[in-house]
């Protein structure tokens, strides 16, 4: 059992994730149901264990459960349990999540997916401390602290229905948003360190990575949609692969495909005879820079050759800019070229790439 001195000690520096503990450390304190939302990845498993390990139910039991996981009939049987002979199969009784969570904190996991007619039975609790197992008649009396999290709207949710007002009020004492990565401004390299000094101690290396420029540039301009979760991944993912402790290569998309299809070559240029007569066989050529000049002009029109080139490039960039939201990194991704390649298009061009909100 951890206590409150044993808990790890949470990684972070940014005023927003500082100002996000002290917010769990002050709502620990009371007893009261807490609701932490947050998106993928941002751990608001690690939010609900530290809220309970600093109250004062910290020695009592922390059980979980995730709301999503289980079709309805299970998850009624796992948070209420079953007498024996309830259903086929019952042969004995089941105690289930509140009463193993008796005197001490249940932590729900992905409440918004919870069905409505055991938010029913879980607002019971809520309000009266008492429940019924599954085919039972007996009420069962439990003093058990509620933590819900997910990554919905619940508001939202509760006006289209699709979640008990009545349980939103009284479970909605404190909520807490946890910060996304990507606001936590110093906390990403931070955190990159951690997990790559881990998971080389994991492996049996010695040598503590070390990340190159590009590497450290590439972390901190990622958006990072899966959190904490994402960039412990990827750095994990690229230490085990790095041969030594300098990490100069880092892959932060683990599904692109390294077989995926070429798009076709272009066609060549073809002179205006051959166009014109295609019954006429190809004559084999050798044109100077002169020929080259008026046969691109023939074929493109007034404008030039680079002219062309220029505009065909602006265009793959512009359009790569407005799929990745205007971040640099991923639209050279989008592109297939590194980030050095990347800048030296976007200072070529840069006074037509001007994001429409700068």
């Amino acid at each position: 059992m951890l206590s409150p001195t044993s808990l790890p000690d949470p990684i972070g520096e940014s005023t927003a994730f500082l100002d996000f503990q002290a917010r769990l450390s002050e709502v620990a304190k009371v007893d009261r149901p807490v609701l932490v939302i947050g998106e993928r990845g941002t751990g608001k498993e690690m939010a609900a264990r530290r809220i309970h390990y600093l109250s004062k139910r910290w020695d009592e039991n922390l059980v979980t459960l995730n709301c999503a996981a289980l079709s309805p009939n299970l998850l009624e049987d796992e948070l209420f349990g079953h007498e024996a002979g309830s259903y086929t199969g019952a042969n004995r009784r089941r105690y289930g999540r509140f009463e193993a969570a008796n005197r001490g904190t249940l932590f729900l996991d992905e409440i918004g997916q919870t069905p409505a007619e055991l938010q029913s039975k879980i607002l019971r609790v809520v309000e009266y401390n008492s429940f019924e197992r599954v085919g039972s008649s007996e009420t069962i009396e439990v003093d058990v602290r509620i933590i819900g999290a997910t990554n919905s709207d619940l508001f939202a949710m509760a006006v289209e229905g699709k979640f008990k007002h009545d349980l939103l009020d009284r479970l909605s004492f404190e909520v807490i948003f946890v910060p996304p990565l990507r606001v936590r401004e110093g906390d990403i390299l931070l955190l990159a360190n951690h997990f790559a000094v881990h998971m080389a101690h994991e492996i049996g290396r010695k040598d503590i990575p070390e990340f190159s420029d590009e590497v450290i540039e590439q972390l901190e301009t990622h958006n990072w949609p899966g959190n904490v979760r994402e960039l412990k991944n990827v750095v994990e993912r690229a230490v085990y692969r790095s041969n030594d402790g300098f990490i100069d290569h880092i892959e932060l998309d683990p599904f692109r495909s390294p077989f995926a299809p070429t798009p076709p070559r272009s066609a060549p240029l073809q002179s205006s005879s051959q166009t014109d007569d295609p019954t006429s066989p190809a004559q084999p050529t050798t044109p100077d820079s002169t020929d080259l000049s008026i046969l691109a002009k023939q074929q493109l029109g007034r404008r030039g050759f680079r002219e062309i080139i220029q505009e065909i490039e602006v265009d793959l960039l512009l359009t790569a800019l407005h799929r990745s939201g205007y971040n640099q990194r991923k639209a050279a991704d989008l592109l297939d070229l590194t980030y050095h390649q990347w800048r030296g298009l976007y200072r070529k061009y840069e006074s037509q790439l001007q994001s429409p909100d700068a």
